[in-house]
């Protein structure tokens, strides 16, 4: 009876995440089949697939390739994102290892600094940091890498704090009676058992940097567009008509890249996932 009752849950629960699943691809796979379409039937047939009267093959890639300047917009993105992940990976694994091998009252103020720094709506402080980020020179594409740590430290720091709790103190003061000074304790010990839920944070940040519009916009304004931006302004036309079929290429284009890359990180957050339930 118990085995009964178990394969009918997972019955029910496997066709639960089966909806669940289409309810997600159903907008992306609509996003592909339409920017295969001409724009006039994007409108009227959104749902239909591609045939021989709507279908214009890759023209709406090779339009919005030209008119968005899809290249140089990919260029800052990916060095935006590359450099604002992996600035902040550094600087929250160093800082998470601090806050929690330091026990004082300063690494508690700290600690719950980062903690209310997530729940502060950026509305809150966009045009203030608008202001300062000018004022201080930052409105530049590699200043911009310096914005991003600011906003991703909190998360990131509240993750990783969790994670280094985890680690036992006794390896750590091994390393020490075996000579290694604290920086290296963190960089040869520390660092590669919180490789997993580093990689975890590089992920979620990359989705959310690499598909930012508000920032970037608000930062850089519309010279030096990164993707996001330069899909919304391009393919917006003369008395706001929009071309449709180009920014659904556009659109195909820029998810790839952050798809490929969940793809390529997803065995190791899996692996983190399973460690931390081992260890737990």
């Amino acid at each position: 009876m118990n085995t009964h009752t178990s394969r009918r849950h997972t019955v029910w629960l496997t066709l639960l995440l089966t909806v669940l699943a289409i309810i997600f691809l159903v907008p992306v796979i609509l996003v592909v089949l339409n920017s295969f379409k001409s724009r006039l039937y994007i409108s009227s047939a959104p749902f239909s697939l591609p045939n021989g009267l709507t279908f214009v093959g890759l023209e709406n890639y090779l339009t919005g390739l030209k008119t968005a300047g899809f290249a140089a917009a990919f260029g800052r993105s990916l060095f935006i994102t590359v450099g604002a992940v992996l600035l902040i990976v550094f600087c929250t694994s160093m800082t998470a290892w601090y806050v929690v091998r330091v026990q004082s009252a300063w690494t508690r103020i700290l600690y719950y600094l980062f903690v209310f720094s997530m729940i502060v709506p950026f509305q809150m402080v966009m045009y203030t940091m608008t202001y300062v980020v000018g004022r201080i020179g930052f409105d530049t594409v590699p200043g911009i890498v310096i914005v991003y740590l600011g906003f991703g430290a909190g998360l990131s720091v509240f993750m990783l704090c969790g994670f280094v709790r985890s680690i036992p103190l006794e390896i750590e003061e091994a390393a020490t009676i075996d000579g290694c000074n604290p920086l290296q304790c963190f960089f040869r010990v520390v660092l590669p058992v919180m490789r997993p839920t580093a990689i975890t944070v590089a992920v979620l940040n990359a989705m959310w940097i690499w598909n930012d519009y508000l920032l970037p916009y608000l930062v850089l304004g519309t010279d030096q567009k990164t993707i996001p931006v330069a899909i919304q302004i391009s393919m917006q036309g003369a008395y706001g008509a929009t071309d449709y079929g180009g920014l659904m290429a556009m659109l195909v284009l820029a998810i790839i890249p952050i798809i490929v890359f969940y793809l390529l990180a997803q065995k190791h957050i899996i692996r983190g996932v399973i460690a931390g339930a081992v260890k737990g």
